[in-house]
């Protein structure tokens, strides 16, 4: 529901000037996944600045709208603009001329229209040359990363990672991977790959581990995972699909966990990589996304070619195989994943609405 003061506050933004833009709409995609989350946490963020943020998604002037769903951004950025809102959006991923119709037509509609668009969240450098080569104003493009509640987040003793098992049913002696993303098709099983994730490889890159590590048991979560768990199923890797009900549930999968797979062919993220690092689980995974940027290859994890399966099965295999290498992991990963905590990135926030979103008038802060 609207809240009164909001209504306030823009009625009286049509008669002074000095109130334009006060207040900003954080859109997710109304799936109760990870988009819907990270829009919460730029509302909690943004309200710490003292600006006026709200989860809604209704048009009307003197208002910027930040859509974290690109999807959506491009279905109805038109009515917005129309309505006289400043439209935002992250950039996480998609290079333009690989076969995707939704990236195609993002870079097609920066390039058409990039005038329209008032700031661009990217992740990662690679993803800002890509935006840049639209035309638009570089000015209008800020590097943040996916950030994380790193308070969230803990190194879990022996103790714990046992217990943790024991709560999910998972042998103690294992050696458990996790896979925690969504790399199927739709919101429904999944049975179908979506590529861009790469779950194939995840299937061959674990059926190499297996054969290293007879006693390799893999922990998933996520929705649509029926592809993965259909391929696991049929190589004979035994896993569990642990379900959750939301995001504050993740961070006690991480305490069963000897080691973190990332496959993906491309991404913005994944907010896996602050994930683990938080948790001290070693984080294996393609270069793609801020993995590129926030990984030190051998030091704060293992890093290699996309599609490169014997680089990963590799780097899962170094990685629980030396108990000193992980001590020193855990002391650097961990302070890698507290810098880019939500609440440390409230400068960039400010910095990227700065110019376009003034201050709440006193007293209405939230």
């Amino acid at each position: 529901m609207t809240d009164l003061r909001v209504l306030t506050h823009r009625a009286a933004s049509l008669v002074h000037p000095g109130f334009r833009n006060e207040l900003l709409t954080v859109i997710g995609d109304q799936s109760g996944w990870v988009l819907d989350y990270e829009a919460a946490q730029l509302v909690r963020v943004m309200r710490g600045l003292h600006r006026q943020a709200f989860q809604t998604a209704r048009p009307w002037m003197h208002q910027v709208a930040f859509f974290l769903s690109r999807e959506r951004a491009l279905r109805e950025i038109a009515r917005w603009r129309r309505a006289g809102v400043s439209v935002c959006f992250p950039y996480f991923h998609g290079y333009p001329g690989e076969g995707d119709a939704t990236f195609d037509a993002t870079f097609a509609m920066l390039r058409r229209d990039h005038g329209s668009v008032s700031r661009i969240q990217v992740t990662h450098a690679r993803m800002r040359d890509v935006v840049l080569a639209t035309g638009i104003d570089p000015d209008k493009v800020r590097s943040i990363v996916i950030g994380i509640d790193s308070a969230a987040f803990t190194v879990p003793t022996r103790e714990q990672q046992a217990d943790a098992r024991r709560r999910l049913g998972m042998p103690e002696s294992a050696v458990v991977v996790g896979s925690f993303q969504k790399d199927g098709n739709g919101w429904g099983e999944g049975a179908t790959a979506k590529r861009i994730k790469g779950p194939d490889v995840l299937i061959e890159t674990l059926a190499r581990v297996k054969a290293q590590v007879p006693e390799l048991f893999v922990l998933l979560s996520g929705p649509a995972r029926g592809f993965v768990k259909n391929g696991l199923s049929a190589a004979g890797i035994p896993f569990l699909h642990a379900t959750t009900q939301s995001q504050a549930d993740v961070p006690a999968l991480y305490h069963a966990l000897d080691v973190y797979l990332v496959s993906s062919r491309q991404e913005g993220g994944p907010k896996a990589i602050l994930e683990s690092m938080a948790s001290g689980v070693p984080i294996v995974s393609t270069r793609v996304g801020q993995a590129t940027d926030l990984v030190r290859h051998g030091e704060t994890g293992w890093l290699a070619d996309v599609e490169d399966v014997d680089a990963l099965a590799d780097g899962v295999i170094r990685s629980i195989g030396s108990a000193e290498w992980l001590a020193t992991y855990r002391v650097d990963a961990r302070r890698t994943a507290t810098s880019h905590d939500y609440r440390s990135q409230q400068p960039l926030w400010a910095d990227f609405f700065d110019g376009i979103l003034s201050p709440a008038p006193e007293g209405t802060h939230r």
